[in-house]
């Protein structure tokens, strides 16, 4: 048996490639929407990938599934769940597809991959049992999707804190300590390949180690011990959970729906400074562009209306969080990492990347008279102080888990990843001191704002740093 574990550092998500060497057949499991990365890997190996399956409908990244499905490769969804939770897109469609039940197989050869319904996290949710059949008559291993992680199992909150469906999450926190039950009863030596790891909003506490064991988890996954019972489970599980960036609602419409085909990666074009500033009277008019630079270079000369996001683990995250999946997209980026930019977008649905600029071609942008404007800053202190005239608001837009632990009292906390869809609260007449924990979030939450028209002013500080300084004296 051939296995692969790939890893996407920004969205912290695996998917595997399993073969069988006999008959150079193989199947993916969970891939991402840029499928040429598997079947290039299957074929150094000699192998062909003639299945693709999916463990659920995925709420943080476009599945592979579809594409893969218009190469004529065979793709397997779950038929598990109630009618909420179907595949659409493949139902009664020309795809070769099959939709699997509890116990379904999946042959590959001489592996066989065993459907284990895991329902908590998603009602549909599957595991896959893998057994190399050429030696053993038992599984080896068992890809267990957003079910159970390194130290943590799949967060039972998403339908209602992301999807927007009412009143299901702490059922669906019960039905996952049906499925932790289960597991439970499984041997030891039972490997663990799971589909996310350290850096997920799946979970909150995910390990970054790659795979483990039942029997490892047992001993030291605090999500599975804090299972004595039922209500002790579904309490451990509930508390502390983090906001879901909101665009996780889309992910999920759009797997159930049917993701538009790719057809190609986007290749935007490398603008000239003359279509620049075409581009920059548009900023917010059906046109993002995302400034990718360091946060001083941003903070001391941007491009109006333009939205601050570093390319590195929280890109995706930001981008899918503050731009709509209708909106053309234009990049300031370093002209060597395009490439990466582009697959992280359509990675999260945004297919419109158009063009891009380099931070050179910013500084002639502005010597021939483009405009760029300064972020505004404060430190902690001005911002208590112009609080205290009734001038300003302080907002926080740290976790709620973190929110309650230490806070400003007169402060209103709004995640960074929730800003898009509550900017409605916000009163347009104020101006609001936007902080976090050292000022990462807050640079691109203060951005946002003011691309929608919100006096903001970064506080671009150490928080619990002030906070000590003030509790010292």
């Amino acid at each position: 048996m051939y296995y692969k574990q790939f890893f996407d550092e920004k969205l912290a998500q695996y998917s595997y490639l399993i073969g069988c060497q006999a008959t150079g057949e193989a199947v993916i499991i969970d891939p991402m929407r840029d499928i040429d990365q598997y079947i290039h890997a299957a074929a150094k190996e000699n192998l062909t990938i003639t299945k693709a399956v999916d463990t659920h409908i995925h709420a943080d990244y476009i599945s592979g599934l579809r594409e893969f499905a218009e190469r004529g490769v065979k793709v397997y969804g779950s038929d598990e769940g109630d009618a909420d939770w179907k595949y659409e897109w493949l139902i009664g469609s020309n795809y070769d597809y099959e939709l699997l039940k509890d116990n379904d197989e999946i042959k590959i050869g001489n592996i066989s991959l065993k459907a284990w319904h895991t329902p908590g996290h998603t009602p549909e949710h599957l595991s896959y049992f893998v057994t190399d059949g050429a030696a053993a008559d038992e599984p080896m291993g068992v890809a267990t999707g957003d079910f159970v992680f390194v130290g943590d199992v799949g967060r039972p909150d998403l339908l209602e804190s992301a999807a927007g469906m009412l009143d299901v999450m702490e059922p669906s926190a019960r039905t996952l300590f049906k499925s932790v039950q289960e597991f439970n009863s499984l041997p030891d030596y039972v490997q663990i390949w799971p589909g996310h790891g350290a850096g997920s909003a799946c979970g909150k506490a995910l390990g970054a180690i790659p795979e483990t064991t039942v029997g490892y988890e047992r001993r030291f996954n605090k999500s599975l011990l804090s299972a004595t019972s039922e209500d002790n489970f579904v309490k451990f599980i509930l508390e502390g959970q983090p906001e879901p960036p909101m665009y996780f609602a889309r992910m999920k419409r759009d797997n159930k729906i049917g993701p538009k085909v790719l057809n190609g990666l986007p290749n935007p074009r490398h603008l000239a400074v003359g279509e620049l500033k075409k581009v920059a009277s548009s900023t917010g008019k059906g046109t993002a562009i995302i400034d990718t630079r360091e946060k001083d270079q941003f903070i001391n000369g941007h491009i109006p209306g333009s939205l601050f996001s570093p390319l590195n683990k929280q890109f995706n995250t930001i981008a899918g969080s503050y731009i709509d999946e209708d909106e053309e997209i234009y990049l300031i980026i370093d002209e060597h990492r395009v490439a990466e930019a582009v697959v992280d977008l359509i990675r999260i649905g945004l297919d419109h990347v158009k063009g891009f600029v380099t931070p050179s071609d910013l500084k002639l942008y502005s010597t021939q008279g483009g405009e760029l404007v300064k972020m505004e800053t404060a430190d902690f202190a001005a911002m208590e102080e112009a609080t205290k005239a009734g001038d300003a608001v302080i907002l926080d837009v740290r976790k709620a888990s973190e929110y309650s632990e230490k806070a400003f009292s007169d402060a209103l906390n709004m995640a960074h990843t929730r800003l898009f869809n509550r900017k409605d609260e916000l009163d347009a007449s104020k101006t609001y001191y936007v902080h976090c924990m050292t000022g990462g979030r807050s640079s691109v939450a203060t951005a946002y704002l003011r691309r929608e028209g919100i006096n903001a002013i970064l506080v671009d500080k150490d928080f619990n740093a002030y906070m000590n300084e003030k509790a010292a004296v």
